[in-house]
């Protein structure tokens, strides 16, 4: 799909990127603590968009881009194309919890990252693979996220209604390298230029206490 719209945005207007909001800060949340890394796997539409804001995020230390929700045979780019493997479009994220915390990345993916209303789709891409969903690792990340889209629910901070969905620890599978460091290694191409680029723009402008000059790996 995604190269097809690639090809269409060369003789179309630009398209806009998915639309932020400031979500409020998380009631909920990990403290700041010493603590060896940890990981955290979003899906929110295409990941290099997501790749390129998240690699942005102080105590960030590397983003993965790749796929969860389906088995390990079909963790295929041209297969989860289909739409029919159970797999998202996902980042593992690791990060230090002594600098960043699960619900500061949570309010990041659901501020600038992507639109949490949009339902198996994110801006000009659709299909299931494309879905927002979050794959939580341990019962405290759950509860984190669980909490934080209730308390986004409740404060009305988007309309229509968030269909996000929670799909557990199923596991991550790491994408084929030509979609690693996408957004870097492309910053002009089309599809980039118009719905990648103003995301890590938005969140730089949203979250500058966040930003790190310096991406993660």
């Amino acid at each position: 799909m995604k190269r097809l719209l690639i090809a269409l945005a060369l003789a179309t207007p630009a398209c806009a990127a998915e639309r932020m909001v400031l979500a409020p800060a998380p009631a909920v949340d990990a403290p700041l603590t010493k603590a060896p890394l940890q990981k955290a796997v979003f899906a929110g539409g295409c990941f290099w968009g997501v790749e390129g804001v998240f690699e942005r995020v102080k105590g960030v230390k590397s983003v993965v881009s790749g796929y969860a929700g389906g088995a390990r045979a079909t963790a295929i780019y041209e297969v989860t194309g289909s739409g029919l493997t159970g797999h998202a479009e996902a980042v593992e994220v690791t990060y230090d919890p002594a600098v960043v915390s699960y619900g500061t990345l949570l309010r990041v993916f659901f501020s600038v990252a992507h639109d949490p209303t949009q339902l198996n789709r994110q801006g000009p891409d659709s299909g299931s693979q494309y879905r927002s969903a979050l794959f939580t690792r341990g019962a405290e990340q759950e509860r984190i996220a669980r909490a934080y889209v209730a308390q986004l629910e409740k404060a009305g901070t988007w309309k229509p209604k968030i269909v996000t969905t929670f799909e557990g620890a199923k596991p991550f599978y790491a994408g084929e390298g030509y979609h690693q460091n996408y957004l870097r290694a492309h910053p002009t191409q089309p599809y980039i230029v118009w719905n990648d680029i103003p995301k890590v723009e938005g969140f730089k402008r949203l979250f500058p206490a966040l930003w790190s000059e310096k991406p993660a790996a």
